[in-house]
């Protein structure tokens, strides 16, 4: 009798192990938004003439100019986008964007993904105009990471698990829309999420 008790009690325990596994997980993941989910682009508004599209799971475009900008405006938040540019790209993910009809990077943050930038200091890494980046890194060719957050006027930026913007501060645009930029070359993302804090 002992026995069976034994089993049945591992049983349950293993039951039980089970069903928590999967809520565990999505608490790791819990109060990220999905702003691009792979299939269509509802979560944004395009200004400009840029070609974006939705092709296998990805956002595109690789002519005109112009943004995809988030219909919701965030105060402090982290993102974490992924990315593809050839090297003739100029893009960038610009931040607390005060004017949703009209970005610039006078009147939000343009975190910049650009490595042919005539100043590479403020090219693909850096916070145009407001900070350089630390490390300067090529993002051309291959999939990458951004990790941003802005909590008040602090800023850090993050490629690929090299931080380029540490602990940056300005307090001119406290609170935006989120904008992806096309300005040359061909420009992918297949996964834009955010995380307000």
């Amino acid at each position: 009798m002992k026995r069976w008790s034994a089993v049945i009690a591992l049983a349950f325990a293993g039951c039980a192990a089970l069903w928590h596994a999967p809520q565990a997980s999505g608490q790791a993941d819990a109060g990220w938004v999905t702003l691009f989910d792979g299939k269509n682009l509802d979560n944004f508004t395009p200004i400009g003439d840029a070609d974006w599209k939705v092709a296998d799971g990805l956002i595109v475009a690789d002519k005109g100019t112009g943004f995809l900008v988030s219909k919701n405006s965030y105060k402090d938040f982290e993102i974490r986008a992924e990315f593809w540019v050839d090297a003739e790209a100029n893009s960038g993910i610009f931040i607390r964007c005060t004017d949703p009809t009209k970005v610039t990077s006078k009147n939000a943050y343009e975190v910049n993904i650009f490595d042919k930038r005539p100043d590479p200091s403020y090219g693909t890494g850096a916070i145009v105009d407001v900070a350089r980046a630390a490390t300067v890194l090529k993002a051309a060719d291959k999939w990458n990471t951004y990790d941003i957050i802005a909590k008040g006027p602090k800023f850090t930026v993050t490629l690929d698990g090299t931080r380029t913007v540490d602990g940056a501060e300005n307090a001119a645009h406290p609170e935006g829309h989120i904008a992806l930029q096309h300005a040359a070359g061909v420009v992918k993302f297949r996964k834009v999420e955010i995380k307000p804090l």
